[in-house]
């Protein structure tokens, strides 16, 4: 599980209105989701924050930044932010807007996007042509592939974001949507695409596992999932030899997988 290295707060929680919520989420003091053990799944989703940020939507006032080459143009509140002493971000194209947070060590290839209310723990990499949409959770010493897409969920405000938990791997061109949740360890194939209602078919425990609008697909710790098919039903598909694709769990992940996708230290 994503690590909180936060301090607790000495008296009240930080102020949540949204003058102040960019400002509390790029330093990671406040989460759009945090861990927490007592909550359905390990998590407990702050839909205040996600409140506070699409109220900042409403204003349409428009600005320009430019940094070094590149011109940049948004509403006013998000400005593109730099990610501090101990993140690299690479030159050529790359942006993270405001109210997203970087872990220390964090590398981010060109071009990539971080949009507002994400937070991505120490030492991932997020490789080039990623998106980590609105609010995703990212732990640490995660690897997202390039091309990886990481959707936003920022509506309804309830609603749980995409986590990816610490030292997962994602592959090159998978897209994990609505509220997936990728527990611990597990690798992600690359070409996998997982929604919140997706069947994901378990060839290790010879069971299914699937989520609903309310309680999206939750990935198992250290699954390795790769892209699959399966047959249709009824005489017309059948005649026809049709099949849907869908996501296969075909063994949990060991010494043999973990070499395999140790590229952090030679990327970085």
């Amino acid at each position: 599980m994503i690590a909180d290295t936060r301090p607790a707060p000495a008296n009240a929680s930080p102020d949540l209105s949204a003058v102040t919520i960019l400002d509390e989420l790029t330093a990671g003091r406040v989460r759009a989701a945090e861990p927490d053990p007592t909550a359905a799944g390990g998590w407990r989703v702050r839909p205040e924050v996600k409140t506070a940020i699409l109220e900042l939507f409403t204003d349409p006032t428009p600005a320009s930044w430019q940094i070094g080459p590149f011109v940049y143009r948004d509403r006013a509140a998000f400005v593109p932010i730099d990610p501090g002493l101990g993140r690299r971000v690479v030159p050529g194209g790359s942006a993270i807007r405001a109210g997203a947070h970087l872990g220390p060590g964090v590398v981010v290839m060109p071009p990539s996007y971080v949009n507002v209310g994400a937070w991505v723990g120490a030492s991932t990499m997020i490789d080039s042509h990623v998106l980590v949409g609105s609010c995703a959770q990212i732990g640490a010493g995660v690897h997202l592939a390039a091309g990886v897409t990481i959707g936003g969920v920022l509506e309804p405000p309830g609603a749980r974001p995409v986590i990816v938990e610490d030292d997962a791997f994602v592959g090159a061109g998978s897209r994990l949507l609505d509220g997936v949740l990728v527990r611990r360890g597990a690798v992600i194939g690359a070409g996998v695409i997982l929604t919140g209602t997706s069947r994901l078919y378990d060839l290790v425990e010879e069971c299914e596992w699937h989520g609903t609008v309310d309680e999206p697909l939750v990935v198992p710790a250290d699954a390795v999932v790769v892209p699959g098919s399966r047959a249709l039903g009824g005489p017309w598909a059948e005649a026809r030899g049709l099949s849907v694709s869908t996501a296969l769990i075909v063994k949990r992940r060991d010494a043999g997988t973990a070499a395999r996708v140790a590229l952090e230290d030679a990327l970085r």
